[in-house]
């Protein structure tokens, strides 16, 4: 396979996605076990409401991060459609993420802070899973092809009539 073919593009495209995608997750995952930890720390709450309210912090931060930094070239004509189904996935997320620290924490009896953020983080990881799945599938979806092809065609077109040389009358 030569250097360009479309199989490359594809794949070095992918890999900025998902550094896009992991430079929002990671801060938003600061975001998440800092308030969780603060929380935690500063009230009663038990561990699993902590999470909660830590994972909401933090999805609310994830979504300005995914549309105008990770997905800002995606389709924004459907933005009532793009936040309801971005809440739904997250709101799955959320069950993932703090399903699995309820389990640990009332389940097998683990609630020392080191095993509450030990499995909070494992929550998040496979919750991130899901939902970079389900975000760039049905969220933040790319512009049909042919949408994208035609919009180059016009700007190029009003480029090259723009750049084109005025000929002089004499």
């Amino acid at each position: 396979m030569g250097h360009g073919s479309s199989g490359d593009g594809r794949l070095r495209r992918l890999a900025r996605e998902v550094a896009k995608f992991g430079a929002v997750g990671g801060v938003g995952l600061l975001v998440n076990l800092g308030v969780f930890n603060l929380v935690r720390h500063v009230t009663d709450l038990q561990v699993v409401r902590a999470s909660v309210i830590a994972t909401v912090v933090a999805i609310a931060f994830n979504y300005v991060g995914f549309r105008y930094f990770a997905y800002r070239d995606r389709d924004k004509t459907r933005r009532t459609r793009e936040m309801t189904l971005f809440l739904l996935f997250s709101a799955v997320g959320l069950v993932i993420e703090n399903g699995l620290l309820f389990l640990a924490t009332y389940g097998f009896g683990w609630d020392s802070p080191l095993q509450s953020n030990v499995f909070k983080f494992l929550g998040i990881g496979i919750a991130t899973l899901f939902r970079f799945w389900s975000y760039r599938t049905w969220v933040f979806r790319a512009l049909p092809l042919r949408e994208a092809v035609a919009g180059a065609e016009s700007m190029l077109a009003a480029e090259s009539r723009r750049q084109k040389p005025r000929q002089r009358v004499s």
